[in-house]
């Protein structure tokens, strides 16, 4: 009977753990195959909720056009992040290297993060990365195409940040011209 019960265990473990592998492998591999995404994404922050549409091309492009009264843009450009708030003409700028985005943003630190983490499954597949500065990040990718699918993170404020994406295409052929930052003023 006890080997028995050892024999089950075992055998659950191992079928979990060449699942986990399975699926990490599925995500790398969707991950070397994506060069860029477009996407539509809902922001809720604390109780506020924000929506709109964003580009990310790999390696650190990012550029998000918020549906709010203030026309809020964000570019991102390998090393900078600018938010403008188009309604009022005003553009602050903050280092990437500030932001969780940055392990994101590249596809090749995203990658080390996914094989140095744990997998945890619900209704997504969910990375757990842990910051220099030991804050958290949950990165999730969908569990049937693979493709990101958000994150959630917490901001400088300790605001919880739940950031959802559904990807309406890959690999289309973007204008590089739209990652310029806007002149600092």
């Amino acid at each position: 009977m006890k080997l028995s019960k050892i024999i089950t265990v075992l055998s659950l473990y191992f079928v979990f753990t060449n699942s986990t592998a399975s699926e990490r492998s599925k995500i790398i591999n969707k991950l070397n195959s994506t060069n860029n995404i477009q996407f539509d994404f809902s922001q809720q922050t604390n109780k506020k909720i924000e929506t709109g549409k964003c580009i990310l091309v790999f390696p650190s492009k990012l550029k998000c056009n918020y549906e709010n009264k203030n026309q809020k843009e964000v570019i991102i450009n390998k090393k900078m992040m600018a938010i403008t708030q188009k309604r009022y003409g005003k553009t602050l700028f903050y280092p990437l290297s500030k932001s969780s985005f940055l392990n994101i943003l590249s596809k090749n630190e995203l990658i080390n993060i996914i094989n140095e983490s744990n997998i945890v499954i619900d209704e997504y597949l969910n990375i757990i990365f842990v910051g220099k500065d030991n804050s958290k990040t949950l990165i999730r990718f969908d569990k049937k195409d693979f493709l990101l699918a958000g994150w959630i993170s917490s901001d400088q404020y300790n605001n919880k940040i739940i950031f959802n994406i559904k990807i309406t295409s890959v690999n289309q052929i973007i204008d590089e011209k739209i990652f310029t930052l806007p002149n600092r003023s």
